[in-house]
């Protein structure tokens, strides 16, 4: 598979990812559990869009320099829609996040820990997950045609579900991790498991970090192909991968208390997948250009949002709560 990744721009990369997390992890324990504002979430999530906005100059002077204007803009592109399309996925990851830390009634100063280290679980898992893509397409390039009819059928899925919410109390791996391993009542500051009576009791932080990590893994599935939709240049599809991934804690902590304003954003990432599906499945008969792909993703997200802010949701009946509460004394 053809790709403009040299050895020393992986190597570069790599050096960059592991200093990103580093500082990441440093700056975690010089702070300690703190309350993320919003106004230093903002900061982060600034850096982080600067960050991959530099690097897709830097390389796009270095192609434009080496390969010529045409391979330059194409990468560049390239990589702007892959980035788009993984941040605002990652939009919906961060609302599931919301659910796990609201169900098990995390503090907030305990939640950035947890990102953290989903965030680097999730670095190490989309790595391989893009590799192995790579390789799998660069031998069976009909799969692309199964990438581009599960993401097809997983947009219409998300059209059709929508406004249904996850029940934690269903999830297999919950009810498993209940069931087998000895879980303690409380936390125990940010500690993951304790020592009682010889035993190892796992905290309910350690829960909560593998429904993250098994939340990640399943959005993975979505969002790795819709780039590979995008672009087949594996070192493209990485670096927006993450990019994106990079900021997703900061991004958290920005948007946590935006879910009911951006409402209608889910139908809006349904119809991005349905669009980069759709093109996976006409790619051999059809040509849709980079930049065309890229206006039509900014286009569908900026709708949704505007729509969203334009037509809030309804609140819901004055009678609602009040029956819950009373079915709650009961």
């Amino acid at each position: 598979m053809e790709s403009i990744g040299t050895w020393w721009l992986w190597l570069g990369f790599s050096c960059f990812v592991i200093a990103a997390t580093s500082v990441d992890l440093l700056v975690l324990r010089a702070q300690g559990a703190h309350r993320v504002s919003s106004r230093e979430a903002l900061h982060w999530t600034l850096l982080w869009v600067a960050l991959a906005l530099l690097f897709c100059a830097g390389l796009w002077v270095w192609l434009d320099h080496s390969g010529g204007r045409e391979l330059a803009n194409l990468k560049a592109t390239e990589f702007l829609t892959g980035y788009l399309i993984e941040k605002s996925l990652s939009v919906d990851n961060i609302f599931v996040f919301l659910m796990v830390f609201t169900y098990f009634a995390v503090p907030t100063e305990y939640q950035k820990r947890m990102l953290v280290l989903g965030v680097i679980g999730a670095i190490v898992l989309r790595a391989i997950m893009i590799l192995l893509g790579a390789l799998l397409i660069s031998r069976f390039h009909w799969i692309l045609y199964g990438f581009g009819l599960f993401l097809l059928v997983t947009g219409g899925k998300m059209l059709w579900f929508a406004d249904a919410s996850p029940d934690l109390e269903r999830n297999p791996f919950l009810r498993w991790m209940r069931s087998h391993l000895r879980i303690t009542a409380g936390f125990h500051g940010e500690r993951l498991s304790v020592m009682r009576d010889g035993q190892r009791w796992f905290t309910p932080l350690f829960v909560v970090l593998v429904l993250i990590a098994i939340t990640d893994m399943i959005f993975a599935v979505d969002s790795i192909p819709a780039v590979f939709a995008v672009t087949q240049d594996p070192f493209i599809v990485m670096t927006a991968n993450i990019f994106a991934i990079l900021g997703l804690r900061a991004l958290y902590f920005l948007l946590a208390d935006m879910k009911e304003r951006f409402h209608l954003l889910t139908y809006g990432l349904a119809l991005v997948l349905i669009f980069v599906g759709t093109k996976m499945l006409i790619a051999g008969w059809v040509h849709v250009p980079p930049l065309w792909s890229l206006g039509v993703v900014i286009g569908i997200l900026a709708s949704a949002i505007v729509i969203s802010v334009m037509a809030p949701p309804a609140p819901p009946p004055a009678g609602k709560g009040l029956r819950q509460e009373t079915g709650n004394e009961s």
